[in-house]
């Protein structure tokens, strides 16, 4: 009965074995999915800190006209009385 015994007790520890390496395995997975999520928030917390310091920097010059025409030419597509606009075709 000892031989049956050391048998079951070589399968459970073996058993175990292989549920602590799919575990640790899907764990890594878990981990390295964390750190591309994370590196992409901080790229995109860049960018809007970036398009916060422009909007600041506009808000701050709203009343200089050069940045009234960069806004409404940019932004609002406008012209001045007189230009003309072009439009390229792309195929």
């Amino acid at each position: 009965m000892q031989r049956g015994a050391s048998i079951f007790t070589k399968v459970v520890v073996l058993a175990l074995a292989v549920y602590a390496t799919l575990t640790l395995i899907d764990l890594y997975g878990q981990i390295e999915n964390a750190r591309t999520a994370r590196i992409a928030l901080e790229e995109s917390v860049k960018e809007q800190m970036l398009e916060n310091a422009v909007l600041e920097y506009e808000i701050e010059n709203r009343e200089d006209a050069e940045m009234i025409e960069r806004i409404a030419r940019g932004r609002l597509g406008l012209v001045m009385p007189g230009e003309r606009t072009f439009y390229g075709v792309t195929n």
